[in-house]
């Protein structure tokens, strides 16, 4: 069975919440999930973690034995055991899974539309190149004439298209291939990355997811009453970005040097401008999980925003582009035409 989606860790972890505070044990809880279990899968996890549970007596020996969760909600689980707050943890658990899962929501959304649209825009042009432009050569040669300059070029175009239109779909079929490496696997998503800090405005989101995940982690870790070095030790264990990572090792490294967590998040670049003021302010006043959720919040804030911009630039601009293309394509078969008929 695949781990479970963000979506899903929010849910259970939202369930599990709920039930440790109406005072029943999540033992207890367990037994109330598996009677309303809705699927066979479902029923089939809550019966193997019950099963371990009344073996342990530990949540978190269950959730690690069924190899499911992430090994940051298992240390969450583990810490909310040993400190009493479980039911503290798993609320805020609930509410860092459901960023997560707006986070991808939103990252899914900025690349569907434009794949869509771009896919949308081939396709129309492939048939005027390949349908409609051989139909405009036969107008033509009935005239006692035939097409020149650009429009043969691209009726040119739509035959070699339709010639070799098994190599056009061996390189559909390896493009398609490319964006499921690329967003389907680690190595790909790396790379996509790496090609995504390449470009400012794409740099800008892929800084401010990052920023975003460690503040969630952070407002979590610090809530559930563990100091900065150890929230860091755990935060660390989210970070995907290997160009954030470089920023977290100097934060590490200035609060090992004995700085404060807020200090350390200012020298090292992490935090800027009034992200770094709210976390002075959260630092002096006690307050640092509090303001770490905020600045969580901020940051998903401008993540939607930055994204609503990008789509709402894409779409006219696509739109715009593909009645360009599909202009200049009939354009260059028309005018010609109208020339000659108006010389009969």
């Amino acid at each position: 069975m695949k781990p479970f989606s963000n979506l899903e860790l929010s849910s259970f972890c939202g369930q599990i919440a709920l039930i440790l505070k109406s005072g029943i044990s999540s033992m207890e809880g367990l037994t109330i999930m598996l009677e309303d279990a809705a699927s066979s899968d479902e029923r089939s996890v809550l019966e193997a973690l019950l099963a371990n549970m009344q073996e342990t007596g530990s949540l978190y020996e269950a959730l690690d034995s069924s190899g499911l969760y992430p090994s940051y909600m298992l240390h969450m689980v583990q810490i909310g055991e040993e400190t009493g707050t479980l039911d503290e943890v798993m609320q805020s658990l609930q509410n860092h899974y459901e960023r997560e899962d707006s986070i991808h929501k939103s990252i899914r959304n900025s690349i569907t539309y434009p794949m869509i649209m771009t896919g949308m825009m081939a396709v129309v042009i492939i048939v005027l190149l390949v349908k409609v432009m051989p139909v405009f050569n036969q107008v033509f040669i009935q005239l006692g004439t035939e097409m020149t300059g650009f429009s043969r070029v691209l009726m040119n175009m739509g035959t070699a298209i339709n010639r070799y239109s098994a190599v056009f779909i061996l390189v559909l079929v390896a493009l398609a291939g490319f964006v499921f490496y690329g967003t389907r696997t680690a190595s790909g998503k790396k790379m996509l990355r790496k090609l995504g800090y390449k470009l400012s405005f794409t740099r800008t989101i892929y800084e401010e997811i990052a920023a975003c995940r460690f503040a969630s982690g952070m407002a979590l870790t610090l809530s559930s009453g563990l100091n900065p070095e150890r929230s860091m030790e755990l935060v660390n264990s989210l970070n995907d970005d290997p160009v954030f990572q470089k920023k977290l090792d100097r934060c590490q490294h200035e609060i090992d040097e004995g700085n404060d967590l807020s200090q350390a998040l200012f020298t090292s670049g992490m935090f800027t401008g009034i992200y770094a003021r709210m976390a002075s302010i959260g630092s002096k006043t006690g307050a640092m999980d509090q303001v770490m959720e905020q600045i969580a919040q901020l940051y998903q804030d401008d993540i939607d925003t930055r994204m609503n911009n990008i789509l709402a630039i894409l779409e006219p601009t696509l739109v715009i582009l593909l009645s360009l293309i599909v202009g200049v394509i009939l354009l260059s078969v028309m005018l010609p035409l109208m020339g000659i008929m108006s010389s009969i």
